[in-house]
């Protein structure tokens, strides 16, 4: 079932791209759709035969492939990467439908939605650590594109300046890896095979460092940040969504899969650098999101900010902060995915993302009701509101990493409240207030373009109120992370004494 989640998309952009004769954009884009449904049917499926007690792979594929460079088709899903696979797929169908039915040179952009959609599903299934690298640089070349060819006025330097970025990420990925291979003498990159327990500490230090680095370009962190304003402003909302919602996922989840679990004892080094460089970059993302005058940027920025309090508990490595940093991913995903969404239809309706233009959308009959009260849930569902699933992740984050931090921690929750500052500037200059009678009417926001942020709405809002509808899924797996970080850890100190 793996390999159909991972070939299946690519098919359909092979064929979407190269079936000869003419297709209406609306055509391609119902064709997309379906083959996003069926891809998504398919995780679905995956989640219901998951085997929550087996903390270990499961639908695990082996394919020999070139046992001279020790790579092979090795694929597997657990609690942590599930998960996501099942967020890559909603946000495929959301950016689909996110995308105007008069898009141009709709045959290239929908493949490339796919392709995007096959390389992270890759990333996120692979077993093997080049296999990783391989789906990792795949989606690079399609989002380029897709910031080059349908971005804004300033798409060329975006679109280059994250290819730079984002090449850069995944070579210090790759050659991280290779140190670890080489420097063993391993046979194979295969996770159940790779290891870093013969390697000196300095040694370990060196290529975990690089792996952070690495890594921190992709999530970004500060100051690895400067890419991710440009690429997320001048993106399509559709594009900037599957940006924010699933590809920066793939930096944390690189951190956890392999630099907490294959560098337990460096890891727990460099963890104290690691809480202030998070805070850091949750602090200077909400500070940065009040100054912006660009709703869109404003968002952006909100998402340095959150995608810190994963560093932050990732750092802390105890059993509660690790399920709060995987939990934090999915609710960052959902919630940034329906903000770009919602900042979408706003431009489009409006012509604008300047906040001292845009005054009283949630004007009844002239303005934009419906979008206006999604986008007040979607602040306060990023603001840590209770009841929806920001506050249960971000709740789950701090617990589980107070102790360990505790100054850091009472830095993230003050950064918190000024999430709900900015948010309330936001919705302050958007929603309320007197419309502009010289703009009194704009055009209706058609159900088409509503149901994915209703949609989305729904999932944040049921998994505030039953979190552990999520956490069942992800916390056998984290559980499995901290037991095999302590056993390692004991035994470094019985062989110190």
């Amino acid at each position: 079932m793996l390999t159909f989640l991972l070939f299946f998309p690519i098919l359909g952009s092979v064929i979407i791209g190269l079936t000869p004769g003419k297709l209406e954009s609306s055509r391609l884009r119902q064709i997309t759709a379906i083959l996003a449904f069926i891809i998504f049917g398919a995780t679905i499926w995956l989640l219901t035969q998951f085997d929550l007690s087996n903390t270990g792979w499961q639908f695990s594929e082996y394919v020999p492939w070139s046992d001279f460079i020790g790579l092979s088709y090795s694929l597997g899903v657990d609690g942590l990467s599930l998960p996501l696979i099942a967020l890559n797929g909603l946000l495929t169908i959301i950016a689909i439908y996110s995308t105007g039915e008069n898009v141009e040179r709709p045959r290239l952009y929908y493949a490339l939605t796919l392709l995007i959609n096959a390389g992270i599903t890759g990333a996120l299934a692979a077993q093997n650590l080049l296999l990783f690298v391989i789906f990792y640089e795949l989606e690079l070349i399609p989002f380029y594109l897709m910031i080059a060819i349908w971005g804004g006025e300033k798409k060329g330097y975006a679109s280059t300046k994250f290819l730079l970025y984002t090449a850069v990420s995944g070579l210090l990925v790759l050659a991280a890896f290779l140190g670890i291979g080489f420097l063993n003498g391993a046979s194979s990159f295969d996770y159940d095979i790779i290891t870093t327990e013969g390697l000196e500490l300095n040694t370990k230090l060196i290529l975990l460092t690089v792996l952070l680095i690495g890594f921190g370009i992709k999530i970004p962190l500060v100051p690895l940040h400067t890419w991710l304003p440009d690429a997320y402003t001048e993106a399509s909302p559709a594009i900037t969504l599957l940006l924010g919602g699933i590809l920066a996922k793939l930096g944390t989840y690189g951190l956890i899969r392999f630099g907490l679990q294959l560098f337990p004892d460096a890891w727990a080094i460099v963890a104290p650098g690691l809480a202030i460089i998070g805070t850091v970059s949750v602090l200077y993302g909400a500070l940065s999101a009040i100054a912006q005058k660009d709703i869109k940027r404003m968002v952006a920025y909100s998402s340095i900010g959150h995608m810190g309090y994963i560093l932050v508990a990732a750092a802390a490595g105890t059993r509660l902060s690790i399920l709060g940093a995987v939990a934090q991913m999915i609710s960052h995903g959902l919630i940034l995915a329906l903000l770009f969404h919602l900042v979408g239809i706003v431009e489009r309706k409006v012509g604008t993302r300047d906040l001292d233009l845009l005054n009283g959308l949630m004007n009844p009959i002239r303005g934009l009701p419906l979008t206006s009260a999604l986008l007040i849930t979607a602040g306060m569902a990023s603001a840590g509101i209770p009841g929806l699933v920001g506050f249960a992740a971000e709740f789950i984050v701090f617990q589980g990493s107070f102790a360990t931090f505790p100054i850091p921690i009472i830095l993230c929750i003050i950064a918190s409240g000024l999430t709900a500052v900015y948010f309330v500037i936001l919705l302050n200059r958007t929603c309320f207030g007197k419309l502009n009678n010289e703009q009194a009417y704009y055009p209706k926001v058609l159900p088409s373009e509503t149901i994915p942020s209703l949609v989305l709405t729904a999932i944040i809002l049921v998994l505030g109120l039953q979190p552990n509808w999520l956490l069942r899924w992800i916390e056998p797996t984290t559980d499995l992370f901290v037991v095999n970080i302590n056993k390692i850890e004991q035994v470094a100190v019985n062989s110190e004494q």
